[in-house]
């Protein structure tokens, strides 16, 4: 069987790397700098002490940059520990002019291997870690040249090389976290949109296929009555139920939030059939807390609807977006509810009107108000604030 190179490999893991023409364009100033150091070293190499000692160490240098740039140009040198490797050297490159020269030489130049080529290791710092990082090693850099010469040079006037290499590190590393940012939420809204897609297929399948199983069953099964009806109610409870899970979830066209639903579609998706809704075409968002809550006590007030406003009772609801808060208005056309009927099933124990729909409501800032009167079916209105401040 034949393998794949190793250094093929390490290239298409690295070319998915957001970072990695920020890698190829330093390696890019990496041999530009190279070629000044050298010119440099040719230059100002028989005014030193020790001349061969420093070809020697511009060799190893030379080497070490080479093992660098393939590193990070094919991917496998993109390591902290790598990049602290080439930072270290790089410093004790510097410190290495003390052994080459003497003080006065050093005090009218730069250090041999040149503050310029040494610059690589502070970008490599930014582009691995950051600004941070960045800032950090060029700094380490400057440090030590100003140890080779023996002083701080406040006069940036006069000489602004840490400033300039400071600057250029903490920019690369901004450019740096940008970029993987921006690759960050690409790839989240990719995957968003993939998993969109797919749900959207399968709620059609199941919209197509098992809803319309499920209402016919409920439908027939209140038809026959006896102990079918049993089987038709909770069917139209698992419709209910599927129609909620396949409508709860985000929608590419509207600001929603992970923290946030659309109440409207909601409402559309969680009633079904069991009720007209009304509501505004565009959306109307409100914390996924709150949206539950409402859910549930409409679930509860239709739950009432069906089993106590009368057969072929109808039920109606109207949406309402106020801005600040919504009104959801629930209404049948049922037999109502006589005088006293509440207050009897209260003290009978049976709270579900006040625990399911006006607890519900109150305990995320809103009001439930009921009316209704024999003979005039039933009206529930559920205001409730669009956000909620605080723990839920």
């Amino acid at each position: 069987m034949r393998t794949r190179p190793l250094v093929a490999t390490w290239r298409e893991i690295h070319d998915r790397d957001p970072v990695g023409p920020l890698w190829r364009a330093a390696q890019i100033f990496r041999l530009l700098s190279f070629v000044y150091a050298l010119g440099f070293q040719i230059a100002i190499n028989g005014d030193l002490t020790h001349g061969g000692t420093t070809w020697t160490l511009f060799a190893i240098l030379t080497v070490a940059n080479i093992c660098w740039a393939t590193g990070y140009l094919v991917g496998f040198g993109r390591r902290p520990r790598f990049v602290a490797v080439e930072v270290i050297v790089s410093m004790g490159m510097m410190l290495s002019t003390s052994l080459v020269t003497d003080n006065q030489w050093i005090s009218h130049n730069q250090t041999w291997p040149t503050t310029l080529w040494m610059t690589n290791a502070a970008l490599s710092a930014a582009i691995i870690g950051g600004s941070l990082w960045g800032a950090a090693a060029a700094l380490a850099i400057a440090g030590a040249n100003y140890y080779v010469k023996g002083h701080i040079d406040v006069n940036f006037g006069r000489n602004a090389t840490t400033i300039l290499l400071v600057s250029a590190a903490a920019a690369v590393g901004m450019a740096a976290t940008r970029a993987r940012t921006v690759h960050d939420e690409l790839t989240a809204a990719i995957g968003l949109a993939a998993r969109s897609e797919e749900r959207e297929r399968l709620a059609r399948e199941v919209h197509d296929g098992v809803l319309q199983v499920l209402a016919l069953i409920a439908k027939r099964g209140r038809e026959i009555g006896g102990e079918t009806a049993e089987l038709a109610e909770l069917s139209a409870e698992q419709e209910r139920r599927l129609r909620a899970l396949i409508a709860d979830r985000p929608d590419a066209t509207s600001p929603l939030t992970p923290a946030s639903r659309d109440l409207a579609s909601a409402l559309r998706s969680f009633v079904g059939t069991r009720a007209q809704v009304s509501a505004p075409a565009d959306p109307v968002t409100v914390d996924a807390h709150i949206a539950d809550e409402l859910l549930a006590a409409v679930d509860n007030v239709l739950d009432n609807v069906a089993h106590h406003a009368g057969p072929g009772a109808q039920a109606f609801i109207l949406l309402e977006d106020l801005g600040d808060e919504v009104i959801v208005s629930v209404r049948d056309d049922g037999v109502g509810i006589p005088d006293g009927r509440l207050a009897e099933a209260e003290s009978e124990g049976r709270m579900g009107i006040s625990a399911s729909i006006i607890g519900r409501v109150e305990a995320v800032g809103g009001r439930a108000r009921l009316e209704s009167a024999p003979g005039a079916g039933t009206e529930w209105e559920l205001s409730a604030p669009r956000r909620q401040e605080g723990p839920s």
